[in-house]
């Protein structure tokens, strides 16, 4: 069974990214959010409230993590 990580997402009113879990410190809000989208455009499901989740391998989240974090150094 291959483990699943759920990245939680919260959307301002006027559509920017106002918290997202799994964040690394360097990246804002925004920018991890674009990260994931661009990295997994397909894993991304949209919820009511102006929310919504990534679900992603643990493995997966660890490679986009790394490449993250490898850009913004």
């Amino acid at each position: 069974m291959t483990d699943i990580a759920i990245i939680h997402v919260r959307f301002a009113s006027d559509g920017t990214v106002a918290e997202i879990s799994e964040r690394p410190a360097p990246l804002s809000a925004q920018q991890w959010f674009d990260q994931l989208s661009y990295a997994a455009p397909t894993d991304y499901q949209a919820l009511s409230g102006g929310r919504g989740i990534f679900r992603l391998s643990k493995s997966q989240l660890d490679s986009i993590r790394s490449k993250a974090l490898e850009q913004a150094a």
